[in-house]
């Protein structure tokens, strides 16, 4: 990451350090926009939530205690950002209307061929298909677990044990693939 840890350099953006928050910002920015994208599936949205968490981080300067990781404080802003995005919205699952701009970051094949991009189109329709059928819980913890967060922080982000934590990403997977070889086999014999 870095000679400074994220704790240090929040305590000393809360002193006025300006590149300490620069520096903090650059290591979590992509991370954190993948997991607010994600779970919105809107990028709109995810901008807003994107904003509304680092604002948060702002404001919390003067009082931030490192009792757990930065990541940790970092990511349970966002979750409960989006969780309170929900709740004024009254729904669960927004629904995109367009592409939402994460599937740019999907690693690509060395080859931009049509078959290559239209392969790539299909498997990133049938990832955001299966995720969406994860019950809400199931997918917070996959999602906060795939931007890199361990499963202790996953459990502290959620507010949960972190048996239950792990249990909930070990069933999120297994529905993932089968979700995802379900989809296939279907497609290979056509039915």
């Amino acid at each position: 990451m870095g000679t400074d840890d994220d704790d240090e350099l929040m305590q000393r953006y809360a002193r006025g350090d300006m590149r300490a928050f620069e520096t903090l910002y650059r290591r979590h920015k992509t991370a954190l926009y993948r997991y607010l994208v994600r779970q919105a599936r809107n990028p709109e949205t995810a901008n807003d939530l994107f904003q509304e968490t680092w604002s948060k981080v702002v404001t919390s300067r003067d009082r931030y205690e490192p009792r757990a990781q930065f990541r940790t404080f970092l990511f349970r802003i966002a979750h409960n950002c989006f969780v309170d995005h929900c709740r004024r919205a009254s729904v669960r699952n927004e629904s995109s209307g367009g592409e939402d701009g994460w599937e740019g970051m999907l690693p690509g094949s060395e080859q931009d061929q049509p078959d290559t991009r239209a392969e790539q189109a299909q498997l990133t329709t049938r990832y955001r298909a299966a995720l969406s059928t994860l019950p809400a819980e199931q997918r917070d913890v996959f999602l906060l677990y795939e931007s890199g967060l361990s499963l202790d922080e996953v459990a502290s982000v959620t507010a949960v044990g972190a048996e239950t934590a792990k249990s909930r990403l070990r069933y999120a997977v297994s529905k993932l693939r089968a979700a995802l070889a379900s989809t296939t086999v279907i497609q290979e014999t056509g039915v």
